[in-house]
């Protein structure tokens, strides 16, 4: 992969692509007693995280701004990963055959390297997974895509009785993260008593802003791509009320061949 070139702290340095993520070593980065938590997105210039595709009935990367570039990062900030936050969603588009690809470290040729250097990080094989879900609509059978972990559901204390007992049949385990929602505090104190030291939260944006709401997000990497798309049909990096937050920006590349930046951002809350 060609190399991108760096705007920030260091304007003019190149670097290769490969590896431009994985060099954050995150998994290292927690204070003691403590867990770092880090989203990704990608999104076009006017915002745009995801479009409504009338074929699947639900909203999706925009096709054309998704890429493999982009993936290859996306896959190293997984690999940095002890756990990986998701949402009930995802589970349902993975029943549906819709979903952008299998949780993350992926196989293959292409992915060998971040195995390997897992291996050599002494993690495990795969990040756990905590789906956070206050209606546990998680189709069932969409588990046995990540039966190779361990496997965490945080919910409320309200949620259905009988899908919690079904979820648990399956080996899953239950934590409550609230009454009426999850809340991002008791999240993170969930991660820490189970002895989690980098958390990648890849869900949607109620997930995100439930995060920053409770002040326990700690980075955002955002790859812009260079297009306009358009539509009224869309989600962005955040959905609701939440007072301003400032983000520090750490880095910024420009990958001319890919049409695209990689910032990485510290969100400073106060």
């Amino acid at each position: 992969m060609e190399a991108v070139s760096c705007l920030f702290p260091q304007g003019g340095l190149s670097k290769p692509l490969r590896g431009l993520y994985l060099e954050q070593e995150l998994h290292k980065q927690a204070a003691v007693d403590d867990v770092l938590i880090y989203s990704n997105y990608i999104v076009s210039l006017d915002g745009r995280i995801a479009l409504w595709d009338s074929s699947t009935d639900d909203f999706s990367v925009p096709k054309s701004i998704a890429n493999a570039r982009d993936w290859r990062l996306y896959q190293e900030l997984a690999a940095q990963s002890d756990i990986m936050l998701t949402s009930a969603r995802y589970f349902r588009q993975l029943a549906k055959g819709c979903a952008q690809d299998l949780l993350p470290v992926g196989k293959g040729k292409n992915h060998d390297d971040l195995h390997a250097w897992r291996k050599q990080q002494t993690l495990t094989a795969q990040p756990d997974v905590m789906i956070v879900s206050s209606s546990l609509d998680i189709p069932l059978e969409s588990l046995a895509y990540v039966s190779d972990r361990k496997v965490w559901v945080m919910t409320t204390s309200h949620a259905s009785a009988e899908r919690k007992q079904s979820l648990q049949a399956m080996g899953v385990t239950i934590l409550i993260g609230g009454e009426s929602s999850v809340q991002g505090d008791v999240l993170k104190k969930h991660l820490i008593d189970l002895g989690y030291r980098s958390a990648y939260m890849i869900a949607g944006p109620q997930i995100h802003h439930m995060l920053l709401q409770a002040g326990v997000l700690n980075r955002l990497f955002l790859t812009t791509h260079l297009s306009l798309l358009g539509h009224d049909a869309f989600h962005t990096l955040l959905k609701g009320e939440l007072k301003p937050i400032a983000c520090e920006l750490l880095s910024l590349y420009l990958d001319s061949q890919g049409q695209q930046m990689f910032a990485q951002y510290h969100i400073a809350h106060t």
